[in-house]
């Protein structure tokens, strides 16, 4: 029949589970210490990110995506076993004084 019960997503939606995904599929062909390790931390970071980032900043969006897409790239070379993150906030950034 092909009809879903759930809203339709947007592009940028669809765009985002995509890559979420893509995450879960490379973190399959890596060691099970590292599948669990890149699961978890992917998992974080979607959840986070869903939680913090306006839906309605489509340049800050757009900007996670194409890193995003970069990190999974990197993550499915097979010489590449596992991920990090780096958080920054701007609270954390202190600026010079005069």
């Amino acid at each position: 029949m092909g009809a879903s019960s759930g809203p339709r997503l947007s592009g940028m939606q669809k765009q985002v589970l995509g890559l979420y995904r893509g995450f879960l599929r490379a973190a399959r062909a890596k060691s099970a210490e590292d599948r669990q390790q890149i699961e978890s931390l992917v998992s974080i970071e979607f959840r986070r990110n869903a939680k913090e980032v306006d839906p309605k900043n489509f340049l800050y969006i757009e900007y996670l995506l194409r890193r995003a897409k970069k990190q999974l790239d990197q993550l499915m070379s097979p010489d590449i076993v596992g991920l990090s993150a780096l958080n920054v906030s701007f609270s954390q950034i202190k600026h010079p004084t005069n």
